[in-house]
């Protein structure tokens, strides 16, 4: 959907006309996967976006290592979030649901399981104009190798979020964007402070969630997709508590002061946008990278767009999307879970995966990219 979900392709759309249903990859880990959805609000600040809206509303998704279950898979999202997504988009070609009826592989609020404070904890911050469902595929991958992880749809920076008294969001910081400058600064800002108050609801005293007592809160990372990446810097910058971070494909724009960023970081985006001195979105990622003092890598997809970073290319390939992209959404997919499983194995777990060492055969469209090299030459 961002970056370039475009016209159906002549017979999928039929298919998913007649009942085909997308749906997401099994994960790869051993364990079961639960879900449940978490209602927060932070009144300690006004909403950013909404005005006169004196507390700031979230939606949050856990997906856990879980018991068994025979209960029934969790939804993606609502049909009318699914609407809003695509009509949003001018996608009109395809059912207006067709994204309530993903098949998912989690159980809806299954039993937890694991010993206490023994899983790290991994927030996930989708794109601008998307929810958090869209990183769905990812969060159920790590859930499944033992992560909690904690999907945030930030509100009013969504085409939809629905809540469960009925209500359904929209995006209003679209409005904001139109009137000036400082919009993507506010933004990243205003994500930061929705991390934050997400950890201290699963790790503080009085828990939203009854399963937190899972979690480790000495082991907390963050990545995030687009808009969502680079609030993974400001939030960095914002919470001690966030031991490392990755940004997928987002052009960045908190400031880094000058002592720098000590804590570990990878950017893993587009060949076609991020390749070191090729300008444009690129140069946010190579200031950054001068300021980044601690363990650091730079990879790039060759054939990925935008969305290859999520579920969404993987299923514009399902319902007959043409989405421009050279590689399958299936295999973008593959690549995206294995990179951040391996980061977060490394740096949450002590388990240096010699993924992040060099390049793998199993994986040759991923460059290990040098921007201290290239500007060398």
């Amino acid at each position: 959907m961002m970056g370039g979900m475009g016209t159906p392709a002549a017979g999928r759309d039929a298919l998913a006309g007649e009942g085909y249903t997308p749906c997401l990859p099994e994960p790869t880990g051993r364990r079961p996967v639960g879900i449940t959805s978490l209602w927060l609000t932070d009144t300690s600040r006004p909403d950013p976006w909404a005005t006169g809206v004196n507390a700031r509303e979230l939606m949050v998704s856990l997906w856990y290592p879980a018991m068994p279950s025979e209960g029934p898979r969790a939804r993606y999202m609502t049909p009318g979030e699914s609407e809003l997504q695509l009509t949003s988009r001018g996608i009109t070609a395809v059912p207006p649901g067709v994204l309530s009826t993903v098949r998912t592989n989690a159980a809806s609020d299954a039993t937890p399981a694991g010993r206490q404070r023994t899983l790290p904890l991994v927030v996930l911050s989708p794109g601008f104009t998307n929810s958090r469902s869209v990183l769905t595929a990812l969060a159920e991958d790590l859930a499944s190798h033992g992560y909690v992880v904690a999907g945030i749809d930030h509100s009013y920076e969504s085409f939809a979020t629905a809540f469960p008294d009925g209500r359904v969001t929209t995006c209003l910081a679209r409005e904001t964007r139109r009137r000036g400058e400082g919009f993507w600064e506010k933004l990243v800002a205003g994500r930061a402070a929705d991390v934050s108050f997400v950890l201290n609801d699963l790790t503080g005293a009085h828990p939203a969630w009854p399963g937190a007592a899972l979690i480790d809160p000495s082991r907390i990372a963050m990545a995030g997709h687009s808009a969502g990446g680079a609030a993974a810097i400001a939030a960095l910058l914002a919470d001690s508590r966030i031991r490392a971070g990755i940004d997928m494909d987002g052009s960045t724009c908190a400031p880094i002061p000058d002592p720098g960023l000590a804590r570990p970081f990878l950017f893993l985006g587009k060949q076609s946008n991020y390749t070191p001195g090729s300008g444009g979105a690129v140069t946010t990622w190579e200031r950054d990278w001068k300021l980044m003092t601690g363990w650091k890598r730079w990879l790039l997809v060759a054939g990925a767009i935008h969305a290859s970073f999520t579920d969404l290319a993987l299923l514009a390939d399902q319902v007959g999307i043409d989405t421009g992209a050279a590689l399958p959404g299936a295999r973008s997919l593959d690549i995206t879970r294995a990179y951040v499983r391996a980061f977060f194995d490394q740096h949450l777990r002590s388990k240096p995966p010699a993924l992040l060492d060099q390049p793998s055969p199993r994986y040759p469209e991923v460059t290990f990219c040098s921007p201290e090299a290239e500007t060398r030459a």
